[in-house]
Parts: C-alpha cells; sequence; structure tokens
C-alpha cells in the first residue's frame, strides 16, 4: 500500500482546479499560435511551408518529453515536475514573446513544448492521488479533462482580438501573469507525492531512441502529406522510426527502470482501453480540424464567428462529463465508453451532410451531439486507465495514455486531410468525366468549372466526415472489450 495518497478532502477541488488552470493555459497556447501565424510570416518574413515549423517543432517536442517527465514524475516527485514543468512554460512564453527572428522563435517554442509534455501526467497522476476513490476521482477526472476542449474552443476568442488589437507577441505574453497565479495555487495546494518504487539508474538511452522513434513518427504525420507519403524524406522517417524503435523495444527489455515498462502491455483492460482513446482521438482531431476551415471556405466566417460555433460544443462537454462520472460504480465503464463513443459517431457523421447552403445551427447541432458523447465517456475512459495499474505506477501509465493520444491526433490530422485532397481531386475527376459543359464564353466556362470543383470539394467531406463516423463505430466496439472486473476492484481495495 502507498503512503502517499492525499487525504485532503477539503482542499481536493482546489487541487482539481490547480490542474485545470495548468492545462487549460498550456493547450490554449497551442490553439492561439495557430491564429497567429500570418502576423510572424508577415514580420519574420517566411513562406507558409516555413512557418510550419512552429508547429511542427513544438509537437515533436511533446511527444518526445510526455513519458519522460511521467517517469520523472513517480520518481522525483509529481509536486516538483509540476512546478517545474510551470516555471519552465512561463520563461519559455516570455522568450517567445520576445522572439528576434525563426531560429529564436523556433528555440523557444520548444522549451514551451517540454514544459507543457510534463502537465499530463503529472496532472493526472496529482488527481488519481487526491482522488483515490472511484466515483470521486471519475467526476475530477472528466471536469479536467473537458479542460481540453474548452481550451480548443476559447482559443479563437482569446487570440483573435489579442492579436487584432495588441499583436502577436501579446499572445505568450499574456502566459506571464495567469502562469503565475497557476504556479502560486500549484505551491500552496498540490502535495508532494512519489512512488514507492525509486528508480536507481534513469534509463537514458532508452530515453535517446524513444525521442529519435516519436520525432520521426510525428514528422512524416506532420509533413508527410506535404512531402509526399511515398518520398524520399517520408521513407526515410519510416525507416528511422522502425529501427528506432527497435532498439527502444530491446532497451527496455533489460533495463531494470525503464522509461516505458512492456509489461502495461500484458494488461488487457490497460490496452483495450488505449486502443479506444487512439481510434477515438483520431478520428475527433481528424474531424474537428476541418471544421474551422470548412466554414471558412464554404460560408464564409472570420475566425471569431467559427470560435462562437464551437462554444455550445464546450457547454455540452462540460455538461457531459460530470453525468457520465456519476454512473461510476453503477454501470460497467465498458459500456459507458461504448455508447458514448457510438453518440460521437452520430454527431461526426452528421457533418457528412454539410454544403455551402448549411447554417451556423447545421454545424452547432452536430458540434453538441459529438462533445455530449465525446465528455459522457471521457471520464470513465481516463479513470479506467488510472484505475488498471498500480498507484505507484500511474505517471507513466498517463503519459503512455498522453503519447498516444497526441500520436492518434497527428494520424488523424494526417489521414484525414489527405483524404480530402485524394477525394477532391477523385471527385473532381469522376464529375468532369460525366458532365457536359455546353457554355462558349471564357467566363461561363470558367464558372463552371468553379462549380465542379465546389461539387467535388463538398463531397470529398462527405466522405472525411463518413469515414470518421465509421472509425468511431469501431471504437464503440472495441470498447465493449474493457472488461474491468475483478482487477480494478482488487485495485480499488489497494487504495482505500
Amino acid at each position: 500500500m502507498t503512503n502517499n495518497i492525499v487525504k485532503n478532502d477539503g482542499g481536493s477541488w482546489l487541487v482539481l482546479l490547480t490542474v485545470i488552470i495548468g492545462t487549460f493555459l498550456g493547450r490554449l497556447d497551442s490553439t492561439i499560435v495557430n491564429l497567429a501565424l500570418p502576423k510572424m510570416i508577415n514580420d519574420f518574413s517566411l513562406t507558409v511551408s516555413t512557418a510550419g515549423w512552429i508547429a511542427t517543432a513544438y509537437i515533436l517536442a511533446n511527444a518526445v518529453f510526455v513519458p519522460i517527465w511521467g517517469k520523472l514524475g513517480d520518481t522525483i516527485g509529481r509536486k516538483k515536475v509540476y512546478l517545474a514543468g510551470f516555471i519552465i512554460f512561463i520563461v519559455g512564453s516570455v522568450l517567445a514573446g520576445l522572439s528576434w527572428n525563426f531560429p529564436s522563435m523556433i528555440v523557444f517554442r520548444i522549451i514551451q513544448a517540454i514544459a507543457v509534455s510534463a502537465d499530463y501526467p503529472s496532472a493526472m497522476a496529482i488527481l488519481a492521488l487526491t482522488f483515490p476513490h472511484g466515483k470521486r476521482r471519475a467526476q475530477a477526472m472528466g471536469i479536467w479533462s473537458s479542460a481540453f476542449a474548452a481550451a480548443a474552443v476559447f482559443g479563437p476568442l482569446i487570440g483573435g482580438p489579442l492579436i487584432d488589437n495588441f499583436g502577436w507577441r501579446s499572445i505568450f505574453l499574456i502566459n506571464l501573469p495567469i502562469g503565475l497565479i497557476g504556479l502560486f495555487m500549484a505551491w500552496k495546494f498540490i502535495k508532494e507525492s512519489t512512488s514507492e518504487k525509486k528508480t536507481v539508474n534513469f534509463d537514458v538511452w532508452g530515453a535517446v531512441m524513444l525521442g529519435f522513434a516519436l520525432s520521426s513518427l510525428v514528422l512524416v504525420l506532420d509533413k508527410g502529406y506535404e512531402w509526399g507519403w511515398s518520398s524520399d524524406n517520408s521513407l526515410l522517417c519510416y525507416a528511422a522510426t522502425v529501427i528506432f524503435s527497435i532498439f527502444f523495444y530491446f532497451i527496455e527489455k533489460k533495463h531494470p527502470d525503464p522509461i516505458v515498462d512492456f509489461k502495461f502491455f500484458k494488461n488487457m483492460v490497460f490496452v483495450n482501453t488505449l486502443l479506444n482513446n487512439f481510434v477515438v482521438f483520431m478520428a475527433m482531431m481528424g474531424g474537428i480540424l476541418l471544421i474551422p476551415i470548412f466554414a471558412s471556405t464554404f460560408l464564409g466566417y472570420g475566425a471569431t464567428q467559427t470560435g462562437y460555433l464551437f462554444i455550445p460544443m464546450a457547454v455540452m462537454m462540460l455538461a457531459a462529463a460530470p453525468l457520465g462520472a456519476s454512473l461510476t460504480g453503477k454501470i460497467q465503464p465498458r459500456y459507458v465508453i461504448a455508447l458514448s463513443t457510438l453518440v460521437a459517431a452520430i454527431g461526426i457523421y452528421m457533418f457528412s451532410f454539410l454544403d455551402p447552403r448549411s447554417t451556423a445551427l447545421d454545424i452547432i447541432i452536430p458540434l453538441m451531439v459529438m462533445a455530449f458523447g465525446m465528455g459522457f465517456g471521457m471520464a470513465q475512459r481516463t479513470n479506467v486507465i488510472a484505475s488498471a495499474v498500480p498507484i505507484q505506477e500511474i505517471g507513466i501509465a498517463s503519459s503512455i495514455l498522453a503519447l498516444v493520444r497526441n500520436i492518434a491526433g497527428a494520424f488523424g490530422i494526417a489521414l484525414f486531410t489527405t483524404i480530402l485532397s485524394n477525394g477532391t481531386e477523385n471527385k473532381l475527376m469522376a464529375i468532369t468525366r460525366y458532365s457536359t459543359v455546353n457554355i462558349i464564353d471564357k467566363a461561363g466556362y470558367g464558372q463552371a468549372i468553379a462549380l465542379m470543383e465546389l461539387k467535388a470539394q463538398v463531397a470529398a467531406y462527405g466522405a472525411v466526415y463518413t469515414t470518421a463516423a465509421i472509425f468511431l463505430l469501431v471504437g464503440a466496439i472495441t470498447a465493449l472489450w474493457i472488461k474491468t472486473g475483478h482487477q480494478q476492484q482488487k485495485v480499488e481495495l489497494m487504495i482505500e
């Protein structure tokens, strides 16, 4: 039995509020930066493809350092890691706001990403220890998980006015006052905890091999469409991912204190929940990414108007999360997760009917349905992971969950943007093959071609969302394999 369980009922919800602030701030920053890219391109005289490395460098660093922070949190203390992440994030944000050229921006964004990667595994472990019992833990996990959606929604709403009125540097500098508040709350309310199993020799080579493997994988997912999936650069990344993954596997099998303990993958509750998370986050991230593009391209919405469309989604997710958590102990988690994933599949399938005549409600209603499904199962989905492993190893387990979700999101974005592009080309070829344009003048002919392209693009969007719905349907089915049973009861007894 661990002696690191936090038994501070009076301050438990303050701890929850503290980690929500940290999570919200980190995810908000990554959302807002995308809005500022046009102005950065102008100030630093960049091409669009070069500017893309501002986001790519952030994604790479975040993916690489998540498991490392998870391991360190279990070893030296979750509070220490969480505070260190907060401090590094504040410093990195201020430096990014003072960037004088493109290379300096890349360096400071990497610093920010390293800091943000400490948040998820540390925060999840802190919450699992602060809320050791099933129902209250599930409620806390659900509310905390909703901060991810809230950050995605409020990014455009907060970032747009900041950039328009104070310039792009303000989106980084605003993190200083808010970050200091969060840092103070973390120092004041979070109690220190460590794993009883101490790491004697940190797995340096394992961390290096994992870093190379993840860097290659995330890089090709992010840049593969631009390079071409069968280009030399992409093939090199595929090879590097496989080679470094093999090295990583054999190092971990022999190391006494591995970064990733492969015994977790013998736990079918853990594996099946990861599988469900991968499918769900792949479909959700890949699908949601295209909604603002559709609203801007076909409906003429600006960034702020598009942000307004997502407000009901955030509200619905925040409402659904505690509702799903309240079923803990009453209904088996697999049924809640399966039902929630099915509802999300219905919501995302509704997007397949979008066309240029669609109204705001045609986007808001599917978003709300999808958000309800996601929020309803979020607490259970996260809590099952927390309950499936020994409490002293929850930091590294949560870092694996975060890593799977990040890779799933990158994979979903790469997959669905490719489907959209290829689908548009194939639909356009099919339309032109069976169409006859009986117009002589050049202007009329140009309009006819534009209408064909429009029809092809809309049809491609439909294909994307149908595919995403199918993936979510598969996720709903795989959720039925998450049979917690006696294993979860055993963990709960150990905690109590």
